[in-house]
């Protein structure tokens, strides 16, 4: 099934997030070796290139190894993966805190809604 992307927003910036958010989910564990360029592309119904291109951002900022004879190999750096995973948690908080103060929402009003939504 092809992934759901978004035509307003770079396709290879897509792929390297959604890349990115399988990794730091543990889809895909560190050490694990990635399917290969064509498989994932064939997965996300993209072209081969615009997933290189992904491949090649997330190997820039150490997420993923390529190894000659091995493939594409995810980082074995767990520290590095937790760092990503609390940098995207923020920004989602973020995100979530500055939309519900925009609807008027206190900060303990925001609270309450959390622990509510975490209690269900």
């Amino acid at each position: 099934m092809a992934w759901e992307l978004d035509a307003d927003r770079p396709i290879y910036t897509q792929l390297v997030e959604r890349i990115q958010m399988q990794i730091v989910s543990g889809i895909y564990q560190p050490g694990s070796k990635l399917p290969s360029v064509r498989e994932l592309a064939a997965e996300a119904a993209v072209n081969p290139n615009t997933m290189q291109k992904a491949f090649a951002e997330l190997e820039r900022c150490g997420l993923i190894v390529t190894l000659r004879t091995n493939g594409r190999l995810v980082t074995e750096d767990t520290d590095m993966i937790n760092e990503i995973k609390q940098n995207q948690a923020k920004e989602y908080l973020d995100v979530f805190i500055g939309k519900m103060k925009e609807l008027n929402y206190t900060e303990n009003d925001i609270i309450d809604l959390i622990n509510k939504a975490i209690a269900r």
